[in-house]
């Protein structure tokens, strides 16, 4: 595995782990799903079509907010969530790496195998 490779993949893995366990939640895949999909919506917005209580949609936001995958901005009394693509991006990109180095190693054993 090149340094190059092998820098992308290890680098910022606090960053990924806490991006991987947001997602790791049904509800929290749905808010970022509904986020990503429309404007910036408000805990209220968020919370009508939900079972879920506002208190629980704010804890959620909290996690996806800690994460980076959502901002939130004062808009007179109420705050707005929006969606931020960078973290996701970011995963994309150690995804493919890992995807490659996997690709490399299998056709190592492949041709190892087959000599």
């Amino acid at each position: 595995m090149s340094h190059k490779i092998r820098k992308r993949i290890t680098a910022k893995p606090k960053a990924r782990a806490r991006v991987f366990a947001a997602l790791g939640d049904k509800t929290r895949l749905a808010l970022v799903a509904r986020l990503c999909s429309g404007e910036p919506s408000s805990i209220s917005q968020l919370a009508d079509d939900s079972k879920l209580t506002r208190q629980a949609i704010t804890k959620h936001l909290g996690v996806l907010e800690r994460a980076g995958i959502v901002r939130s901005s004062r808009a007179g009394r109420e705050r707005l969530f929006h969606f931020d693509p960078e973290p996701l991006e970011g995963l994309q990109a150690y995804l493919a790496s890992v995807s490659k180095q996997w690709d490399q190693t299998l056709a190592r054993l492949k041709a190892h195998v087959d000599k």
